[in-house]
């Protein structure tokens, strides 16, 4: 190609470093390229809420009409806030690899409390414009308030210096884009399938054309990331099939892995309603956006009436408000208890230890109850979301969640940062050792057997639609006694739960996650025959 493309952006920092790094790839394909700076009707309107704009091209019109007229030969957008319709003439001929779509939430230090979930202090103020993400955010921090925010990057940054509020949530991506000093602050990252799922195609840059310009689309199919491309088409997908655009509370992320694609999906009526949230899988994107949207139309599919699950459940349990919220009937009890095996403790076996590795919250109450003397440096591993808010609580610090289901998973990722350093487990008697088998040779791992759990007698039995079970000795205790009635579904909240409805040869539903966002996700999903 001959011609100099004139790349059309808007002024912002970010929006420019989005047109350079388009830019650079075209370089690197020998492409020259210019940059338009172009002002668009968002930059200008600052006082709605961010949420009521995007998708309605208002950060797009201008830019679109620059396209349509011929001013500039391409326009490079962030692709959450595309409308899911191309305006006629334009299309998207490419779209960039996919930066991490986790969302961060930066804490003024002195409005840090640890103990709590997202680090935020209690009644802090929180500042965003997003349904999504406040609807997303106060399924699990209730107590917190919430604030409009507006303006590009570095405007949210200094208004949160200035102490408009106690905290704020951005992208991840564009904080990392811009290279931006954020060490001030206290910095919590949310993972985009842990407590926020990210808006639709969130991270990736969007390159729209002319429909008619088949040489700019044939160089462009040089620089085009189709895995993304098929990732973003489902979130996508979703958004336009629900449309209610993205002012509407719904968060969607795809992620293939193998042949496999992982689909998590919230969705609330507005900012301030309770999320249902869904995880599914599937081997195909053919369909897949459809089955998840029927999913949300709960009126006229057959979900559960009630479900049992083998633990004791609080009244503020994510778990339990999720299924209340659907007129769901919960059932909720343990079928266990454990008693300490150890009532005190020589602290000096902890003194070179490098880490602390906790299975479950049994294990991290009775290790606790013993009052260890611990190094100051020792860091602490836990499986599940649950174990780390109950570390939190007890003013810990953790440095490593393994949030998979499988814990041969987990104790790969563990094994990356732990190898060649010493692990103390703290754990049940006759405890599986996924995690330590996972370690290298180098590593020094000590068990320590800190409790045992009993089986309760004359278990009763559950008519429930849906049995869930929290641990491999719960199912043990329900099936001494009990059988599975007909049509009754069975999940397990891990695969060493699940190993014992394998060895029964019981078909069983595995969650994402080991905790009870994971556990509502997949009880939502369920359809009774």
């Amino acid at each position: 190609m001959e011609r100099t493309i004139t790349i059309g952006t808007r002024g912002s920092d970010l929006a420019l470093w989005q047109a350079n790094y388009v830019k650079n790839q075209l370089a690197k394909i020998n492409i020259n390229a210019e940059l338009k700076i172009i002002k668009t009707q968002g930059d200008h309107i600052l006082n709605l809420r961010l949420d009521k704009l995007e998708g309605k091209g208002f950060f797009t019109k201008e830019l679109e009409e620059h396209l349509l007229e011929g001013s500039i030969d391409l326009a490079v957008h962030s692709h959450k806030d595309l409308p899911t319709t191309n305006p006629p003439g334009l299309i998207i001929a490419a779209v960039s690899e996919r930066e991490d779509p986790s969302e961060v939430i930066l804490i003024l230090k002195d409005c840090v409390d640890s103990s709590k979930r997202l680090s935020v202090k209690h009644n802090g103020t929180v500042g965003t414009s997003s349904n999504r993400r406040q609807s997303q955010l106060l399924a699990v921090r209730p107590d917190l308030e919430f604030k409009n925010l507006r303006g590009n990057v570095n405007t949210r940054i200094q208004k949160l210096r200035d102490e408009d509020y106690d905290a704020i949530i951005m992208a991840k991506a564009g904080i990392s884009r811009l290279n931006l000093d954020i060490s001030e602050f206290y910095i919590e990252e949310i993972e985009p399938t842990a407590e926020l799922v990210p808006a639709p195609a969130q991270g990736v840059l969007a390159i729209q054309i002319r429909e008619d310009d088949d040489e700019l689309y044939q160089v462009l199919q040089k620089i085009h990331n189709q895995e993304v491309a098929q990732e973003i088409g489902v979130e996508r997908k979703v958004l336009n099939l629900f449309d209610g655009g993205c002012h509407m509370p719904l968060g969607c992320y795809c992620q293939k892995e193998g042949d496999l694609f992982k689909v998590w999906t919230s969705k609330a009526l507005d900012q301030e309603d309770f999320p249902d949230r869904l995880y599914i899988t599937s081997e195909s994107t053919e369909g897949l956006a459809e089955k998840i949207v029927a999913k949300f139309d709960v009126e006229n599919r057959k979900i559960p009436k009630k479900v049992f699950i083998s633990r004791e459940l609080g009244e503020y349990s994510y778990f339990r408000k999720a299924l209340e919220k659907n007129k769901i009937e919960i059932e909720a009890r343990s079928l266990i208890r454990t008693v300490p095996t150890i009532h005190k403790i020589d602290s000096y076996i902890f003194k070179h230890v490098d880490w602390i590795f906790f299975s479950s919250k049994n294990g991290i109450e009775y290790f606790f109850a013993l009052d260890p003397v611990l190094p100051k440096d020792v860091k602490f591993g836990v499986v599940g979301r649950g174990s780390e808010e109950l570390l939190r609580q007890l003013g810990k610090m953790v440095s490593f969640v393994g949030e998979s289901s499988d814990t041969a998973e987990v104790a790969e990722e563990f094994a990356k940062v732990a190898n060649g350093q010493i692990v103390v487990f703290p754990s049940a008697k006759e405890s599986l050792r996924t995690i330590q088998q996972g370690l290298s040779p180098e590593s020094k791992t000590i068990d320590m057997v800190i409790y045992e759990t009993i089986l309760e007698e004359d278990i009763q039995q559950s008519f429930a639609d849906v049995l869930v079970f929290t641990s491999p000795s719960n199912v043990d205790a329900y099936f001494s006694e009990n059988l599975l009635e007909p049509g009754q579904q069975v999940v397990a909240i891990g695969k060493s739960t699940g190993k014992k409805f394998e060895e029964m040869g019981v078909n069983y539903i595995l969650p994402a996650s080991p905790d009870e966002i994971g556990l509502a996700e997949v009880v939502f999903g369920i359809d009774i025959k």
